[in-house]
């Protein structure tokens, strides 16, 4: 019984964190997508947009060295893992009004490696 517990909890862990994403598949696609308007890692600071360092658990719009819309600093969200997801799919489904130009990225896949990526930056 032990085995199969400890199987079970191996499997169970492994697809937990296949559904993750690969975060250095993620940071490819980051800077490819994500990298012309927005930065992270060390030095990272607003641009065309807001730097995303520590971003999953932060209010919207709250960094101070961005100028966010109104809608954006008006949306009550606070970006979880979920959040994010959704707002990368759909930005504007989001947070109606965002200034982002972004038609967004249907491919979960993609979107759980940009998350990945971005929470390699949550300590930073």
């Amino acid at each position: 019984m032990k085995y199969v517990l400890f199987i079970l909890a191996l499997i169970l862990n492994t697809q937990a964190t296949f559904a993750a994403g690969d975060a250095e598949a993620g940071g490819k696609l980051f800077t490819k997508t994500c990298g012309g308007c927005h930065s992270v890692g060390e030095g990272a600071r607003g641009g065309f947009g807001p730097q995303l360092n520590r971003i999953i658990g932060r209010p919207a719009g709250t960094t101070s060295d961005y100028q966010y819309s109104d809608a954006m600093k008006n949306s009550g969200v606070v970006w979880t893992r979920d959040k994010l997801a959704a707002y990368i799919e759909a930005p504007k489904k989001v947070v109606s009004g965002t200034r982002m130009i972004f038609w967004g990225i249907s491919d979960r896949e993609k979107i759980d490696n940009i998350l990945a990526y971005l929470e390699t930056f949550q300590s930073k």
